[in-house]
């Protein structure tokens, strides 16, 4: 491969700090090894990017894994609505979260809020993913039968459950079926549910 000359100095400059390509999609660009680019910009003196910041532009340039919806009646109107706020209360929202971490035990809910990420979001369903939670003296396999029927969700989406084994038989519980997790791992999803919550509570 070439090396780096001075006429093409500018061109590191524009690829790296403008158009904000990687090391290696510079040196891909200009023919060059990664070396190259490197040296040229020990060199020259280029500052490089800190690791935050290279994180940041890969995750902008990434291609999302979903694909919105056209909302073009109220019925789907209000499952945007519905779906966004069942979000706020019962989705995981901390900073440092990545992915969509719906839980609830309610089938009606889940299967709410599967709706609106099928029909609102337009998700993949090959990237869903399913984190069970039940008592131990529940059948699993019964279990994830159940949900699996709700849900439409194959089994082998289903991670492995968590099973709480400390709990007062004598005083029942709740969830005769445990509770569920619907998970689909796409960071600007999660970024667009919390925008949309946002715009809501403002209103």
């Amino acid at each position: 491969m070439a090396t780096i000359n001075k006429d093409t100095i500018k061109q590191v400059k524009k690829l790296y700090y403008k158009d904000k390509l990687s090391v290696q999609d510079v040196a891909r660009k200009l023919n060059v090894s990664i070396d190259a680019v490197f040296y040229c910009m020990r060199r020259n003196k280029l500052k490089r990017r800190r690791k935050e910041e290279s994180n940041l532009i890969r995750y902008e340039k990434s291609e999302p894994s979903f694909k919105l919806e056209k909302i073009d009646n109220e019925k789907l109107r209000r499952l945007k609505i519905i779906g966004t706020m069942l979000y706020w209360a019962e989705g995981s929202k901390w900073s440092g979260e990545t992915i969509v971490d719906f839980a609830n035990s309610d089938k009606d809910m889940i299967v709410l809020f599967l709706n609106f990420l099928r029909k609102i979001c337009g998700i993949k369903e090959n990237k869903l993913r399913v984190f069970p939670y039940f008592y131990a003296n529940q059948n699993f396999k019964k279990n994830i039968k159940y949900w699996s029927d709700i849900t439409k969700i194959p089994k082998d989406q289903f991670t492995k459950p968590y099973i709480r084994k400390k709990f007062d038989e004598s005083k029942g519980y709740r969830m005769p079926y445990g509770l569920i997790h619907l998970r689909y791992g796409d960071k600007k999803l999660l970024n667009l549910i919390k925008n949309w919550i946002g715009e809501y509570k403002s209103i």
